[in-house]
């Protein structure tokens, strides 16, 4: 996702190097969400950078190498931004809340995403394995979440810790792809909410 990167020092400075091999990143997402990654070509990227061919293949010898680059950085910024690396607590859903806030502020994040997701469902697609996993690892950290808040007595009786994590994917997933369609009528964060305000006991912060 494109984003600025900051420490406490100020802004992240890269070596020359780094600083094409991030700019090339962040271009193949714009063409990927453009044109999907079945529909983008590593000349296209290289034209797009006004860099050549073969300069691109210096950093990126082949197209899965690029997308795969492009995938980890997304996974990355996502982490940072809604703290996925850290204990689940209560806010874990605060924080999913926000996210869905910040991809309705970016549609074009939303739809790389949404793109190679629908191309991944085919096997031989060099993005399969990692949609794959990204889903399993997304189901189990949902699921820990709304076990913890079971746990704690703040997840409404009845409600299953699995079927609920399932269901609250399933509807960002969703809502992404109708939004994506239509923008002025889907709301990407209102239906997640009220979902949430049925499934827990205590109110959302």
């Amino acid at each position: 996702m494109a984003g600025s990167e900051t420490d406490r020092s100020g802004p992240r400075r890269y070596p020359k190097g780094e600083r094409r091999r991030e700019e090339i990143i962040a271009v193949a997402a714009e063409v990927y969400a453009d044109t999907g990654y079945d529909g983008a070509s590593l000349r296209e990227i290289a034209k797009r950078i006004g860099m050549t061919h073969a300069g691109l293949l210096y950093h990126f010898p082949n197209r899965e190498a690029l997308l795969a680059a492009v995938l980890e950085r997304r996974d990355e910024q996502d982490a940072e931004r809604v703290e996925l690396r850290g204990p689940v607590t209560f806010g874990a859903v605060g924080h999913l809340l926000e996210l869905a806030g910040y991809n309705e502020r970016h549609p074009a994040l939303v739809e790389l995403y949404v793109r190679l997701a629908a191309e991944a469902i085919a096997v031989e697609h060099p993005a399969h394995d990692y949609f794959t996993q990204h889903y399993a690892m997304a189901r189990t950290w949902v699921y820990s979440s709304f076990t913890a808040l079971s746990e704690a007595g703040q997840l409404r009786a009845g409600v299953d810790p699995e079927t609920a994590a399932l269901t609250f994917i399933a509807l960002m997933d969703g809502l992404q792809v109708q939004w994506l369609t239509s923008p002025d009528e889907v709301d990407l964060v209102g239906p997640l909410r009220f979902l949430l305000e049925h499934l827990l006991t205590v109110p959302l912060s």
